[in-house]
Order: C-alpha cells, then structure tokens, then sequence
C-alpha cells in the first residue's frame, strides 16, 4: 500500500479533530447536568443556572465558556429532546388585496377565490395561478387598472402590460417572504434556544424548530402575531443617568424596607424634568457621577461596576444593570454619550424589568420615557442594551410607525460600505422632517432615533442632519446581510402579507427522552449484531472490520458535530444504517480476498489484489448510494434531511476506514507474522461453487412480480393507503390513556361521533394516535387550543377514556395545502432518484441496457414495497403509514438496490470481458457472474437485515414504519438485483452483450 504515511497522519489528524468535537458534547452535557443536580426539577432555576454560567469557563485547560461550548455540542432534533416544529405560510392572497388596496373589482375577486382552490393541488406558484385565472375570467382585462394605485404609481404604470404587473406581483411575494423570515428569526431569539432552527422551505413557507420549548401556545401567539414597526425619539445618555441614580435609590430603600418588614411605605418623588433649571440639573448629574465614583472605587475599571457591587444592598439596580460609563482623561468616570442607558447579562434582563415595574419606580420615571432593550446581544456575548425612547402625544405613543415607509433595500454609499435606503411616503415625509430637525437642534449632540420591532430596539442610528424629503439613507459598520435585514425590518409595518401556522409537530420531552433510549439501545444491539457475526463468518480478519466500524462510528459522530448537524432519530437509524454500508465495504474486499487465497497466491498480495479488484463495485454502489442521500437532502425537510446528512456523511467515513484504516491494520498484521483467516470451517465453503439457474428461471420472476404489484394497484386504488397526517392534512394526537384497556375501535367510535367521519384512529406503540380534520382551515389566534380542548371534552364522554392535555404526549398540524404539496413532492423525488441513479449506471457502464436493468430494478422495488403497504394495512399490530419518513425509506431502498445492482453489474461486465468469444454463450457467462457473487450478495443483505430488525424491534414508536419499510425494501432490493435488473439486461441486450 503506497502512502501509508500519509494515511496515517490524516487518520490521527481526524481523530484529534473528532475528539476535539466532541469534548463540547461531553462537557455541555456535564453543565447540564450540574444543573439539573442544582435545580431538583424547577426548569426556571435551571434555566438560571446555565444563563448566569453562559460567560464563565467550563472547558478545561482553553477555557472555553459556556455559550461557546453549547453552541459547538451535538444538537438534538425535535424527536430526541421534544419541543416544537412550526411551519409558517406567507398569505399570498392578502398581500395581492392589499397590494390592490382592497379593489372590489368582480373578476379580481373571483381570480383570488379560484387561486385559493388551485393552490391546493397546484404545483406551480400562486401569483402565476391568480393571474392565469383572471386571464381566464376576464379575457383583455388590464391588471394595471387595479394595481396601478398611488403606493404602487411608482413602480406600476398604468398601461403597463400583465406581464409586468405578474413581475411586479412575484417580486413583491418574494420580497414579502423575506420581510417575514426576518421578523420571525428575531422572534425566535427570544424563544433563548440554543439550537433553534429556521429555515425557507419553499416558494412561501418558513420552517421553525425550536427543540426544547414547553410552551406551546405563547410559541403560536408570539410567531403569529402582526409585526410592529415604529420609530421612537431617544434620551441621550446624559438625562437619563441622574434619574437610574435616584431609582437605585428608591429599590435600595424598598428592599430595606422590607427586609425590616415594617409597613413603612417609600415615598417617590418623582422628577419633574420640564422645570428644572440649567443648574438643578447640573446638580443632579454631579450627584449622580459622584454615585457611579463611589460604587466604582470597589474596582479598577467601569466593567467591574457591576460584579462588584454585589450583594450591596446599597446598590441593586447597579448590581444587574451596568451603566454606561466611560474613563476620562483625568481619570475620572464620565457619562458615555448615546441613546444606550445601559446593558445587562441575560440571566438579569428579567430582574432589572422587575425593578423597572415596581409601583414606586413606575412613579418616578417620567411618563414620556420608555426602557426598551435591544433585539439582539452584543456581539460574541450574552448582554443586551437598554435603551431611554420618548413617548409623545396625548397618548403617549411613538414618533412615527412603519405604515409610512413605502421601501426599503440594501445599497452602498460613496465609499463602498453597505448602507440603507429608506424612503416614506408624503405623509411620513413631513413627519420625518419634523423629527430628524428636533433630534438636530443641539448642534453639540445630535439624538438617535430608534427603530423598534415589536418593543424591541434593532438599531438606533445618530441624525446628522435634517432630512426633509422622506428619502434617507443607514449607515453604519452593516455586514451586507445586516443591511438586507434591517432593510426588512423597516418595510415589516406595512407587510401586506401576514404569515399562518400551517403545519405544527409539538413533541414531549417524555416522548423525546424514550425515543434517545430507543436510538442508543438499538445502536449497540445493532454494533453488537455486527461485531459477531463477521467475527463468526471471517474469523480474524472481521475483527478488523469491526474495528474499523467502531473507527468509523468514532469519524462519523466527530463529522457531524463540527458540521452543526443536528441528530434526529432518522439520524440515528441513518448511523444504524452506516453499520451496513460499513461492512457491505468490508464482505466486497474479503470475498475478492477469499477468491485470490483460492488461486493460491500469498496472503500479502491476495490481500492487495482483494483490495485493487473491490475497489470498483465499492466505489459504484457507494457513489449511487450518496446519489439518494443527496436528493434527499435537496428535497427533503426536517428529519429527513438529519438522516440525508448522516447517510452522506457516513458513506464518506465508510470509505476512509474501509479502504484505508482497514488495510492499514491487515498489513502491519501480516508485517508481524500474525496468521489472518479469512473464514473459520463452517464458512470457508458457503457458496463456493454454487450454480443456480438464475437467468433460466427469470420468467418465474417475472410472474410473480407482476403479479405481487398488479395486486398491489388493485389494493392502492379500492383499499388506498394509511397515510400520515403530512400527507392528508389535520390535527393529530398520540395519546396515551391511564386506562391501559383502552382499545382503537372504542377511541374511534367517540371521535366519529364528536367530529364525523374521515378520521383516523390507530395504534401508535403503546398509545394511540388521533388524526381529525376538524377546523383544519380556521388559521385564528386559538383555533389550536380549541380543537385540542374539543378532543379532550369528546374522549371525556366516557371515564374510560377520560384524558387531561397531560396525556398527550405530542401534537402535530398539517393544513391541507401543505399535505397535497408534500404528497406530489414526495412523488417527482422519487421519480427524479431513480433518472438520476439510471444516468449514473449508464455512464459508468456505457450500455444503455444497464441503465435500463437499474431503473426497472429500482421501480420495482419501490412498487412492490408501495404494494406491500397497501395490501397488508391495518393487517399488522403496528402501523403502516405512508408519510415523509416512508418516503425516505423508499429512497434508501433505492440506494440500496442500486448498490447492490451495481455490485452484481460489476462483475457480470468483468465476466462478459473475460469470455466474450463467439463459443461463449452470454446468458450463461451472465449466469456465472451472479452465482460467482451470490456470497457476497447475500452476506451483506443477512448483516443489513439482522441491523435493520435490531431498528425495528429497539428503535421505538417513532420509527417503526420507517425501519419496516426498510426491512422489506432490503428484502425486494436483493430479490430484484438478482431476479429482475439481470433478466432486463438480457432480454434487452440479446445482440449487444459480447
């Protein structure tokens, strides 16, 4: 083996790395469960423990704190650690209204009325679908004349054609969805999840998992709220100083007061800024310096205001609230000019509100001044700014709001440097200038004006002079992306098209805990299965290859926590899965070693020849298998990405440790005189000339997979299939009952009668799953609770099935757009899996009929496990839902017939160059290729079979559908490289085989 330096220092280089990796794993979950030890089951002092530890070091020796080593910890999907996955949908509809300023024309109402029901079994996007229908209704209608209106005169003329108001339409919904995305990641941030995920997921749909969220309905109500966008004048640091020194103050005297517990009261006097003289508030800043001096003299520098003041009484509010100060060059503290009044760690954002809300605080804070902090922490920490906004008007209200602003986007000013351009309409013009004059009028110190999102401040830029024409223009240090977002912010008070919740998945964390057992007991019982039997099989040489899985479980967990993946539990059955294709790597090289022991060569160049001549038909089937991961990472979402990303990933590391760490370990064993068997007795002859009639028989085969998906199709059109609730739209339920005796049919008679017919009732493990349509279409703030509560109150019928919101152990929503887009989705990946795969085979063979044998070969796998779906339903005591899980199934199964096939293909196309004269015959060349493969073929089927039940029966509820799917699919895979891709070959290529 040449290169075997390099080899080695790439391996130890890994290792090191992967190690590194996951020490942020180990030490993360020590944290957490110092906390969990501190907090004795109360979330909110746990909660507290890891926030008031986010900036201390737990890493040993680097010193890493704690945020940074929780954001580089293995995170966990929704399945494992329980939580919420919410799917928003842009309403397009209302944004073309509104976008139209509501015109009643007739045709235009019934174009949106007729794109509202096409969307749902529609591919294309909605602004072509409404256009279309309106062209349709109103044949030479001008869309102009409708959306020509003075918000829009700018941009829409009003002979413009009906092309350019599609255009104009489009890039207004794009545009819309990035307003939207943008809103919802700040809401997310103040979930304070740390693997919090939001992603696009479509043309219109935002994707938002939040794992470890126990609050269902404040998720709803904070994500589906309407954005509020305003502009807010500030208070200069300055003015708000002496005041933070007198409500110091007033909190030191209550918390005195009542640690005394007397009924004194604590009078507040309340400041009255308006008429006080020059002097006086001189004064009062003198005294508030001279404050900030003493509560300083206890540390070196400003920073250590706070930290040092703890646990002195004197000063509460400092304690947690750190003012901005900074060293003058006399070495006195001197007020930090700005509109920022202070910032705050996380962990006590919540205690200075509390001061801030006190009555006797309340009262002496002016009522034109608002404490708002910022949107984001500062940059590589956990602290917040406080801000001072004024409030102005008789009602005490904002400046200006966001209703005004016409557009906003990213730009560049003079010198390069990412800016933002704002521009408002006639109204908010006049308005703008009267604001930005004021916050001019002190020539010394010009104000900032906040922009404020939903109580939040996201930035708050100086004016630099009066802007009288509504046109203005944010600079500052913006990244590009930063630009971009705070363009969206600023145009998210008159988002004309508000987001829903379209689809939901809340599970528990009891569900989520049972599901990270199932996952590890069905890995090491899986490993377990492995390491025995290829020590049972190949004696000393499976030893290696089970070290080079444990290697390669060691790479591929490293990998995928320096990525960020996040592990699922498809992930975990992806890693099971990995055991295969691992040792599928490993029976190619042995088998070809056997083969080259059996010639009578010596073991160190059978051994090098095993390896030279596998190298092909593993590099083929594993490539093809990386193709379905691939796509399914592209098409996928959710889980089924985890579980594409950890499919990819462990191809790769399978590859390194069984072509390289493998051989490395055989040769310094064959260096070191150890005698290395590649078989013990039993198995040295398993298959050893065997001739099966495979190719004489293939019309047998055909017959009876004709037959087997010709009934499968009868079954898929009279009897369908049991279809998840992704696919069908609704509310579901797993529910588990405290009456054990509780059976489906009971459930389902209450539901029928509670809410009709079209519901679904089974068995899910232990439980018992619901899935009801009712209200599926009401999108209202509640309409959640209220089909949950009607769930509750029907099951209550009964003190049997008598159930409390305890009981349910996750929920899930699908809105029906959704279910039909998911179902057509699912359909054109597969079809687009097998084109690819066939288009791979046919130019790594360079004989059509090959591809041909690949694409029937994996259509009939995918059929025949359809078949076996829809003929043997509610026929088995678990069940068999066809769902987005069911449907990465079928693409495994794909990966894996194509692996298998391409192994097979391999060697028949090694056999037709090896005899190809005119006296041989192909069908029995053909013949003796697969029986000369037939070890092979089925030793990695048995060792994937015997993994894939250990997932069936270890792996829990969760993914039993999916590793059943699997189980069979692997069954149909190895029947259909054999008896049916083969036969293709044959049939198809009766003059071009030679």
């Amino acid at each position: 083996m040449q290169g075997k330096g390099v080899v080695k220092f790439f391996a130890i280089l890994l290792a090191i790395v992967c190690l590194y990796q996951l020490s942020f794993t180990w030490v993360a979950n020590k944290v957490k469960d110092d906390a969990k030890v501190y907090a004795k089951g109360d979330t909110t002092k746990e909660k507290a423990y890891l926030d008031s530890i986010a900036t201390q070091p737990v890493y040993p020796i680097l010193k890493h704190d704690y945020q940074y080593v929780s954001q580089r910890a293995l995170a966990l999907g929704l399945d494992l650690e329980g939580g919420m996955s919410v799917t928003m949908q842009i309403s397009l509809d209302e944004l073309v209204k509104k976008l139209s300023n509501n015109n009643t024309d007739v045709y235009f109402n019934q174009a949106i009325a007729q794109a509202n029901k096409d969307i749902i079994s529609s591919q294309t996007d909605y602004i072509t679908l409404f256009v279309n229908d309106y062209e349709k209704l109103n044949p030479g209608g001008k869309l102009a004349t409708i959306f020509s209106t003075k918000d829009n005169q700018d941009r829409i003329k009003f002979n413009a054609t009906n092309s350019e108001v599609e255009t104009f339409l489009k890039d207004n919904a794009t545009s819309s969805v990035k307003q939207e995305f943008t809103i919802l990641q700040t809401r997310v941030d103040q979930f304070g999840v740390t693997n919090a995920n939001i992603q696009l997921t479509g043309a219109d749909r935002i994707l938002i998992e939040l794992p470890g969220v126990k609050d269902p309905e404040r998720v709803r109500k904070l994500l589906s709220g309407t954005a509020k966008m305003e502009f807010y004048q500030t208070y200069d640091n300055s003015q708000v100083t002496p005041l933070l020194s007198n409500l110091n103050g007033i909190i030191a005297a209550e918390n005195k007061a009542a640690k005394k517990d007397t009924a004194k009261t604590i009078a507040a006097v309340k400041p009255d800024t308006s008429k006080k003289t020059a002097a006086a508030k001189t004064d009062t800043t003198k005294g508030a310096l001279a404050l900030l001096n003493k509560v300083q003299k206890s540390g070196k520098d400003t920073s250590s205001l706070s930290s040092k003041a703890k646990g002195n009484d004197q000063y509460p509010l400092f304690d947690v609230l750190k003012p901005m100060m900074y060293q003058g060059q006399n070495g006195q503290t001197e007020i930090a000019p700005g509109p920022v009044v202070g910032h705050a760690d996380v962990k006590d954002t919540l205690k200075v509100d509390q001061y801030l809300r006190s009555p006797a605080v309340r009262s002496a804070i002016p009522s034109s001044m608002k404490f708002l902090w910022g949107v984001k922490p500062i940059a590589k920490t956990k602290t917040f700014e406080l801000y001072a906004v004024k409030l102005v008007g008789a009602n005490n209200t904002a400046s200006l709001t966001g209703e005004v602003i016409t557009d906003a986007y990213k730009d560049v000013d003079q010198k390069g440097s990412p800016e933002v351009r704002m521009i408002m309409n006639s109204d908010g013009a006049e308005k703008w200038n009267e604001i930005t004059t004021e916050a001019c009028k002190d020539p010394n110190n010009h104000q900032s004006i906040a922009i404020v999102l939903d109580d939040n401040v996201y930035s708050a830029p100086r004016v630099d002079n009066p802007i009288p024409g509504g046109v203005s223009s944010i600079s500052g240090n913006f990244t590009t992306e930063e630009a971009g977002d705070l363009a969206n912010v600023l145009k998210a008070g008159r988002l004309p098209a508000p987001a829903h919740i379209v689809a939901e998945d809340v599970v528990g964390p009891s569900l989520g805990q049972q599901a990270i057992n199932a996952g590890l007991l069905s890995n090491l019982v899986g490993l377990l299965v492995v390491m025995v039997f290829m020590i049972a099989y190949y004696n000393r040489a499976g030893t290696v290859s089970v070290v080079a899985v444990l290697i390669n479980i060691f790479f591929l967990m490293g990998v995928l926590t320096s990525l960020g993946a996040t592990l699922t539990m498809p992930g975990v059955a992806g890693i099971v899965l990995t055991f295969g294709l691992s040792v599928d790597a490993n029976v190619l090289i042995y088998e070809r070693v056997r083969e080259e022991l059996a010639l009578g060569k010596s073991l160190r160049i059978a051994v090098s020849d095993g390896f030279k001549h596998a190298l092909s038909s593993i590099l083929d089937s594993n490539i093809s298998t990386f193709l379905t991961g691939l796509i399914l990472y592209v098409f996928g979402t959710g889980t089924i990405q985890g579980f594409a990303i950890t499919l990819m990933i462990g191809i790769i590391t399978s590859l390194f440790c069984s072509l390289l760490i493998s051989r490395l370990i055989l040769e310094y064993m064959i260096d070191k005189g150890w005698d290395i068997k590649f078989s013990n007795p039993w198995s040295s002859h398993t298959f050893k000339n065997a001739h099966y009639a495979f190719v004489k028989n293939r019309f047998k085969y055909y017959i009876f997979s004709g037959s087997f998906i010709l009934l499968g199709i009868g079954s898929m059109v009279t009897r369908g299939f049991n279809y998840g609730v992704d696919f069908v739209g609704g509310h579901s339920y797993v529910i588990r009952f405290d009456d054990k005796s509780v059976n489906v049919e009971q459930v389902r008679t209450i539901i029928d009668k509670a809410f009709g017919s079209g519901n679904e009732v089974k068995t899910f493990g232990s439980d018992i799953s619901i899935t009801t349509k009712y209200d599926i279409n009401d999108n209202t703030e509640g309409a959640d609770a209220k089909v949950e509560t009607a769930v509750i109150k029907a099951l209550d019928s009964t003190p049997q099935t008598h159930i409390t919101s305890a009981n349910i152990r996750s929920r899930q929503k699908v809105a029906p757009t959704i279910a039909n887009g998911l179902k057509k989705s699912a359909l054109l990946t597969v079809i687009f899996a097998i084109i690819i795969i066939s288009g791979y085979i046919f130019i790594r063979f360079r004989k059509w009929q090959f591809s041909l044998g690949a694409m029937v070969a994996t259509a009939h796998d995918a059929l025949m496990v359809l078949s076996f779906f829809s003929i043997f339903k509610d026929m088995l005591p678990f069940s068999l839902d066809i769902d987005q899980s069911f449907i990465a199934a079928i693409l495994t199964v794909i990966g894996y017939s194509i692996n298998d096939t391409v192994v097979v293909f391999d060697r028949i196309r090694e056999f037709l160059n090896l005899h190809h004269a005119k006296t041989d015959d192909p069908k029995a060349v053909i013949n003796d290729a697969i029986n000369n493969t037939l070890s092979r073929t089925i030793i990695t089927a048995l060792t994937v079979l015997m993994i894939l039940l250990v997932l069936f029966i270890f792996g829990g509820d969760v993914i039993r559908g999916f590793s059943f799917a699997l189980l069979i699919g692997v069954c149909f895979g190895t029947y259909s490289s054999i008896c049916v891709a083969t036969p293709v070959i044959i049939d198809f290529g009766k003059k071009d085989l030679r």
